[in-house]
């Protein structure tokens, strides 16, 4: 599957010399040696204006970026999870306001975390039971280990639940040791990153009848003909897999991260609907421009259209915006005029960003510095894929969006 420019870029109000101002400018990153190598691709209606790649996929083996690397795409995934959720809700098998312990009696009787230490934490009831809308928007109350900003991280940490799971665990497994452990804060009161969409894909399992593989197989990646998207590299696809790094914190060059980045060789055990996908760009192209034409694609429709510019609105609670409602700690984007819609973060006002983009562009990135973006009012979608952890090491998805918005003229 290809992502070879499609169109002269000027046809559809791109001004070919300021786009060709991304890989000069990213190509910076390469060769003073703060990223290995990346791969960009922008369209716009449909058509890609610009795909490029530069550097190397493996800078050990000498191996250079190309059009078919696979990339470890981490919270990426959490959009095609939320993708997943809403297809049974158009199905009528639940409500977003529906509790889900009516699926997961493990989220039933919840604590919430009011004071203390970690050795001696003080909880008290939860007055709202965690509900489907909750998973989506990162309004339940959940956290990540890995954020270390609160008490109620270290207990994650102390369970096991770090940056990964326990090597020993599955998706059930983890999700009855999350509704073991206190909330950050009641459901619904304010927004906190976290294993949400990993309870959501396991939400998926139960209502579906399918382990969350299967149903995106059925369901997503072979209706969309995204042929080349993995929980694993194995056989030929390990060796187009980039290789993960990280910043020498001396230098700020990228150093193999190979503790990690070793893992997506081997088939988990728990499938992660919240970071657990490997992905190459001309996948999930086929994936933005399915939500760029509100659900469908040559044919295939996942979602209807009106469902999709429900996900893509802001659900926090009383219209706020990150910048207000969020639990602090999080570095991959700027919180201030951005909402949070089913599944996505959504532009409610670009100019906090000091970054130009449209209202109700959504997006989302990984762990990994990856990126997307979807832009209805332009019809604009934007990837990026590198592999340099974590993803506020460079301020990469600004700058593209910077780059990408001043060369589109009409």
């Amino acid at each position: 599957m290809s992502v070879a420019r499609s169109i002269d870029p000027d046809v559809i109000g791109f001004d070919p010399a300021r786009l060709a101002r991304i890989d000069a400018h990213f190509g910076r990153y390469v060769d003073d040696g703060r990223l290995a190598g990346w791969q960009v691709v922008v369209t716009r209606r449909g058509e890609i204006a610009h795909s490029s790649t530069y550097g190397l996929r493996d800078v050990e083996a000498g191996a250079p970026v190309e059009a078919d690397t696979l990339w470890r795409i981490y919270s990426m995934t959490k959009p095609v999870t939320s993708v997943a959720a809403m297809m049974l809700w158009e199905e009528g098998r639940f409500q977003l306001t529906d509790e889900i312990s009516r699926w997961l009696p493990e989220f039933a009787d919840l604590r919430v975390y009011a004071k203390g230490s970690a050795l001696k934490p003080y909880t008290v009831p939860a007055i709202e039971p965690i509900r489907v809308w909750h998973l989506l928007t990162h309004t339940a109350g959940l956290t990540y280990g890995f954020m270390q900003t609160s008490v109620v991280d270290g207990l994650y940490r102390a369970a096991g639940y770090d940056l990964y799971p326990p090597a020993d665990v599955d998706l059930a497994t983890a999700c009855r040791a999350f509704g073991e452990l206190p909330l950050l804060f009641q459901p619904g009161t304010a927004w906190g990153y976290s294993v949400a969409t990993d309870v959501l894909g396991r939400l998926v399992e139960v209502v579906s009848g399918q382990s969350l593989d299967a149903f995106f197989a059925d369901r997503i990646f072979r209706p969309l003909g995204m042929t080349d998207t993995h929980w694993w590299a194995e056989g030929a696809a390990a060796d187009r897999l980039a290789a993960l790094y990280a910043p020498d914190p001396r230098t700020g060059r990228a150093v193999r991260y190979d503790r990690l980045g070793a893992l997506a060789y081997e088939k988990p055990l728990l499938l992660s609907g919240g970071g657990g996908l490997l992905s190459t760009a001309a996948d999930y192209h086929r994936f933005t421009q399915m939500l760029l034409r509100g659900g469908e694609l040559d044919g295939v429709r996942l979602l209807g259209p009106r469902t999709l510019r429900f996900m893509t609105r802001n659900h926090l609670p009383g219209g706020r915006d990150l910048g207000t409602l969020s639990t602090g700690g999080f570095a991959e984007t700027t919180l201030d005029g951005i909402g949070f819609g089913l599944g996505f973060a959504v532009v409610q006002d670009p100019v906090p960003s000091r970054v130009p983009s449209s209202v109700g562009e959504y997006y989302w990135g990984g762990v990994a510095s990856t990126a997307f973006w979807v832009d209805p009012v332009e019809e604009v979608t934007a990837l990026l894929f590198t592999q340099l952890m974590p993803s506020s090491t460079h301020p990469l998805r600004p700058q593209l969006r910077q780059l990408v918005y001043s060369a589109l003229l009409d």
